[in-house]
């Protein structure tokens, strides 16, 4: 990385022409990535990455640079230039450096660069023989198993200095099951913001019976029901919807662009009282976690809706000056050839004080959705349509068959205010999550929840 005096120095270059903004993002990475596929490993690469992006606003614009480097010299060369794009008689100049703090802490235990690689590949393969052991249907199991170490360091002319180092490992299991002309496949994955400790928690062989158990499940699900139901979804991987539907819209830069529904909303009713959700770096391990965010803010819990009112947006340097609002800790990059933007780190539905089995029962004849593949959604609106990858029959308060072909079509702001009964079993679930081109870690979370009702579309016809 660069001492202070040298970032000062870069940063005074950046703000010599008049910029009234200037920032240095620094990172180093190293990351690894085994594949399996077809019984045997497919692919197995490994990934370097080293540089230094350079950001200066003026105004209302923004300047970036970056260069494949952090040698003193070539980024006083590059501020230089970038400099030359501002043509203001003010000269400003970086505040005094100091070290940024964090109450973000944890311990890693075990490396990914101390794992051997015959180490990883046998995960894999006791991924691959746990899945296919399970029944004679799987016909298929890929899986991939990525890590990452990443030394990042930012400064900027308001005074920040903050640099972490940051670990990650993540599993993905994907299998498929085939009965008589039936294809079905299942989908589970585990990652943390840890080394390969995480593995002392979460068996990868538990992780290959989950997916192998859904494909599995789903082989004998019949038509999917259409009409306005009632939906239960379940907890985990189900805040996707929220992600999707809410959570963007409350990224302060769709606020400023008048794309999202929940522009001039705060201190407004838009969900059900009994919905508080929350938008959290600070969990620790957890895969949308971060010491700092990408712009040298500190990690922040930060309460978006309170008993139903919105009270919060996510913000980046940028849009916090724009909004005239505190900074959230959630400018976030992939990486330093990026520009940072507002974007969610772990975003969920905070517990509620019902059983999930009782929220269950209280349905008459409804839809229980437990896990989702794709889906489409208008931020501007807040409309949806998510494909239900394991779904089952509600019928007289007790789950029934699987069904296929369910998609649930909606509008997040609507469903907020449908939500009618929250559970106890609180669980996240990880992710990757695209935007602007860039794509960054997160987890979407909730518990057990009960929409009161919803469009379910679907090839059978509900009674």
């Amino acid at each position: 990385m660069i001492d202070k005096k040298t970032a000062k120095k870069v940063l005074d270059k950046l703000l010599e022409s008049g910029g009234s903004f200037g920032e240095i993002f620094i990172q180093q990475k190293v990351l690894n990535n085994f594949r399996l596929d077809d019984n045997k490993i497919e692919n197995a690469s490994s990934g370097f990455e080293n540089g230094c992006g350079l950001r200066l606003i003026y105004k209302d614009s923004t300047y970036y640079a970056f260069i494949d480097s952090r040698e003193k010299e070539k980024l006083l060369e590059s501020a230089k230039i970038l400099s030359a794009a501002v043509n203001n008689s003010n000269i400003n100049r970086a505040l005094n450096l100091n070290d940024s703090a964090s109450s973000y802490n944890i311990s890693i235990l075990k490396y990914p660069d101390k794992v051997l690689p015959d180490e990883k590949k046998s995960i894999l393969t006791e991924v691959n023989n746990t899945a296919r052991n399970k029944s004679s249907n799987i016909i298929q199991v890929t899986a991939t198993l990525f890590d990452s170490e990443e030394e990042i360091l930012i400064a900027n002319s308001e005074g920040v200095y903050a640099s972490y180092f940051s670990v990650k490992a993540f599993l993905a299991v994907s299998t498929i099951a085939a009965k008589d002309r039936e294809i079905r496949t299942g989908y589970k994955s585990f990652a943390k913001t840890r080394g390969f400790e995480l593995f002392e928690e979460k068996k990868p062989a538990d992780i290959a019976a989950q997916s192998a158990d859904m494909a599995i499940n789903m082989l004998d699900a019949v038509n999917a029901p259409s009409g306005i139901l009632p939906v239960v979804i379940g907890n985990g991987f189900g805040g996707v919807i929220f992600h999707e539907a809410c959570g963007h819209g409350l990224e302060a830069d769709a606020i400023i662009k008048n794309a999202s529904v929940f522009k001039d909303k705060i201190g407004k009713k838009i969900a059900s009282d009994m919905v508080t959700a929350t938008d959290d770096s600070t969990l620790a391990y957890h895969w949308g976690s971060y010491k700092f965010d990408s712009e040298g803010c500190p990690s922040a819990r930060n309460v978006l809706i309170e008993k139903g009112i919105l009270t919060s947006y996510l913000l980046d340097i940028k849009s916090a000056r724009k909004l005239n609002m505190s900074l959230t800790g959630n400018g976030r990059r992939q990486s330093y050839r990026d520009i940072p933007f507002p974007r969610m780190s772990n975003t969920f539905i905070e517990n509620g004080n019902e059983d999930p089995e009782i929220i269950i029962s209280s349905v008459k004849k409804g839809i229980y959705a437990k896990e989702f593949s794709g889906g489409q959604v208008d931020p501007a609106t807040g409309d949806f349509v998510f494909g239900i990858s394991e779904g089952y029959l509600i019928d007289n308060g007790k789950l029934s068959n699987p069904i296929k072909g369910a998609t649930l079509i909606g509008n997040g702001p609507e469903i907020l205010n449908k939500i009618e009964a929250i559970g106890n079993d609180l669980d996240y679930a990880p992710g990757f999550c695209g935007k602007n081109g860039q794509s960054v870690t997160n987890e979407v979370g909730q518990p057990t929840i009960k929409i009161s009702a919803i469009t379910v579309g679907g090839t059978g016809h509900s009674e």
